[in-house]
């Protein structure tokens, strides 16, 4: 089996005011780098055989110290890259509101049948970032593997690897923290979830 940690990137620039980071490459605050920092020192005190991370600079910049802890150099995959929100890229809930009520109203009763304006459909997010999971555990059938990517990707994913419905992840995953830890194990093609959300605390 393959253990899987899940990480959210550590806080941005854009995270005062819940602006809507997809692709757009925005910058780690001073905060967000001491979280890239957190996660480094608790990587340190485990066994992972390799770190992998978007392509997008937030996340690659909180996987960076993780890898050098650990001897490793984190190989980019642009399956993990976060969602594309279209029309609110970069926009505050309040901003999308005045733009584009109608299309809001519907993106919050179901974000999947009524995702963002010209934005990446949710279900085509989910199954590339769930191929780059079956990819990793065909390459590490025994291993531990830390995965650096964003909030929207991942709790999409974590629905998909755990037969929830898509539409639900924004319920059932609120909130995914920067720099946290989340578990899956991987066996047989099924997936368990072994803990979310948890602190990066280092090993004493």
């Amino acid at each position: 089996m393959t253990h899987v940690i899940l990480v959210r990137h550590g806080e941005t620039v854009w995270h005062d005011g819940n602006r809507y980071a997809g692709r757009t490459d925005v910058a780690l605050t001073p905060r967000g780098r001491l979280q890239a920092a957190e996660l480094a020192a608790w990587a340190a005190g485990q066994s992972i055989d390799a770190v992998f991370s978007s392509p997008l600079s937030r996340a690659r910049l909180t996987a960076a110290p993780a890898g050098e802890a650990l001897g490793l150099t984190p190989r980019v995959d642009e399956r993990l890259s976060e969602v594309d929100f279209g029309r609110g890229e970069g926009l505050t809930r309040a901003e999308m509101r005045d733009r584009f009520p109608g299309e809001l109203d519907a993106f919050l009763d179901d974000p999947v049948a009524h995702h963002l304006p010209d934005g990446e459909d949710p279900r085509e997010a989910a199954a590339r970032a769930s191929a780059c999971l079956a990819d990793i555990a065909a390459a590490f059938p025994e291993g531990r593997v830390l995965v650096v990517a964003h909030s929207t990707l991942l709790r999409l994913t974590l629905c998909d690897q755990l037969g929830i419905p898509l539409s639900e992840y924004r319920r059932v995953f609120p909130h995914m923290d920067n720099g946290t830890l989340t578990e899956l194990r991987l066996r047989d093609g099924q997936s368990s979830l072994l803990r979310f959300n948890a602190p990066a605390h280092p090993a004493h």
